[in-house]
């Protein structure tokens, strides 16, 4: 006989207990549990379901991914070449950076495509939705809106139409009716999903989710919601800034590296085709601390500016201070430079920033921090047309990196004279015309150049 009994959820992680806990063992997160109630019963011998045979792999006829446009080139590179039917598809971000507005965007180009679209919104009235829709252009017949939050509603309508794309805007706010627990709970987020993902692998429909997320960066709820799902879109930068990154955090039919560049308009999201020139917009002119590096994200190359101050301090600890690079590996790459080139550090504050609101995770910018914070402490500008892009190890060694033919081809196009690289990569890296190429083994030989 099936009873209920309450158990307790961590509603940043998803962690259970049987008890009521300060602080949550998984994730460390202090007062996030909370109590919900779950039935919990025997399977009767008569509601066994049939032994299911095994299939080999040699028999099974694989498929060719069916994808579809979005109209957003930047938006189909992130998905990896565009929408796959029958997936599930998680965009996460920030309140305001502009989820529900780039799903406006992608509904209004599929529906001018003759693409019929369902737009279900938990938090908004047609006249809200509309009102925003208009701000972005012209819709067609094919853009249907519903305002509910029970999911046996979307349920219901799909068993009369089959719209190509859903959009779910947002999931802590639709419920299911045979979950007792409140909207947004972690019962009510895994039931919904798991329904969502049966629903988008037997009608084959592609179905996009939004979900709120924390103050530490994580999509509100439980964490395994992110591996129910087939692909994970985290919205990057400042609302308040006008850039807007797009990443792949998971993504079962791509590239978990590419990344879509958007600046936020009046009229909705705009693409930038051309991320490095557009970071490189209003660089200042001979001064000190600002260097040139060329990163990696996915196969797309971005020229950014690192900009770096070194002044002598007022506190008994000095200050270190990253923004849009880890602050660990600043800190780092300041004890190299103490240990292995001889400069006097420890009585100056150093702030290194990354601009126009970018983050940045590859190690092949060291080189580049490296030289602006010495072009700081020196109060010595680097040449306005380097750029240099190497990993640097704690012996000072600079080492290999990837793609650094596309690197140089990227400086060259910009209009870069100079492009310092490691010297591992120059024997797999063709001669190239229009771009003096430098290769380095170190710091102390690569702060030479400068």
């Amino acid at each position: 006989m099936a009873k209920e009994k309450q158990v307790f959820f961590c509603q940043e992680c998803g962690f259970e207990s049987s008890k009521w806990m300060g602080q949550c063992p998984s994730c460390k997160g202090w007062n996030t549990f909370c109590e919900e109630k779950i039935t919990v019963g025997t399977r009767k011998q008569s509601d066994r379901r049939a032994f299911v045979v095994p299939t080999s792999i040699l028999e099974v006829v694989s498929e060719g991914e069916t994808r579809f446009s979005t109209g957003l080139e930047e938006l189909n590179r992130v998905l990896g070449g565009g929408i796959v039917s029958g997936s599930l598809v998680l965009v996460g971000g920030d309140p305001g950076i502009g989820k529900s507005t780039i799903l406006l965007q992608m509904c209004r180009n599929l529906a001018q495509q003759g693409q019929k679209v369902l737009y279900v919104s938990g938090e908004e009235s047609l006249s809200q939705i509309k009102m925003r829709a208009e701000r972005i252009g012209q819709f067609t017949k094919d853009m249907l809106l519903l305002c509910v939050n029970n999911l046996e509603d979307v349920e219901e309508y799909l068993s009369k139409d089959k719209p190509k794309v859903i959009i779910i805007d947002s999931i802590q706010t639709i419920v299911a009716e045979d979950i007792s627990s409140a909207p947004g709970s972690v019962s009510q987020v895994k039931e919904v999903t798991a329904r969502l993902m049966q629903i988008a692998k037997q009608k084959n429909i592609s179905i996009f989710i939004v979900g709120h997320v924390t103050k530490e960066g994580t999509v509100a709820g439980p964490r395994n919601l992110e591996h129910m799902v087939d692909t994970v879109l985290y919205f990057e930068g400042d609302g308040k800034a006008g850039f807007r990154i797009l990443r792949a955090v998971k993504n079962r039919f791509g590239s978990t590296n590419e990344i879509g560049v958007f600046e936020m308009t009046e009229t909705g999201l705009v693409e930038v085709a051309n991320p490095s020139k557009v970071m490189l917009d209003g660089r200042a002119e001979n001064t000190s601390g600002s260097v040139a590096v060329c990163t990696m994200e996915g196969t797309r190359p971005i020229i950014l500016e690192i900009q770096a101050l070194v002044c002598q301090t007022s506190f008994n600890i000095p200050r270190r201070t990253s923004v849009g690079f880890d602050y660990n590996r600043v800190n780092l790459l300041l004890a190299v430079l103490e240990k292995r080139v001889g400069m006097s550090l420890a009585a100056c504050d150093a702030y290194v920033n990354i601009a126009g609101g970018m983050r940045l995770d590859d190690p092949s910018a060291d080189l580049g921090i490296v030289y602006a914070l010495v072009s700081s402490y020196r109060n010595r500008p680097v040449d306005e047309g380097l750029v240099a892009f190497g990993e640097v190890g704690l012996s000072g060694e600079v080492r290999g990196v990837s793609s650094v033919e596309q690197r140089v081809n990227e400086a060259k196009k910009l209009g870069f004279s100079t492009c310092i690289v490691p010297k591992s990569n120059l024997d797999s890296l063709k001669k190239i015309e229009g771009i003096r190429i430098i290769g380095v083994s170190n710091i102390a030989e690569a702060l030479d150049y400068i």
